[in-house]
């Protein structure tokens, strides 16, 4: 389980939830119900980091409380 901040809304055009990781540059998801949204955004996570490690790019330690807000 990642520590990093999620950014929850309601999508109406899109008529799902979004989650967006701040720190993780491009790192979103969505889901029909919350749960599902956030469920996808820790594999989108998990893939990030996995991406980042292969490309040997930093991955950035999680901050937190709307650091970025």
């Amino acid at each position: 389980m990642h520590r990093y901040e999620l950014v929850i809304y309601w999508s109406m055009d899109d008529a799902s939830f979004v989650v967006e990781v701040p720190e993780l540059p491009g790192c979103m998801a969505d889901g029909k119900t919350y749960n599902e949204a956030v469920k996808n955004a820790e594999v989108a996570i998990d893939e990030w980091i996995d991406t980042a490690e292969e490309l040997k790019r930093e991955i950035p330690k999680p901050k937190g409380k709307l650091a970025y807000a």
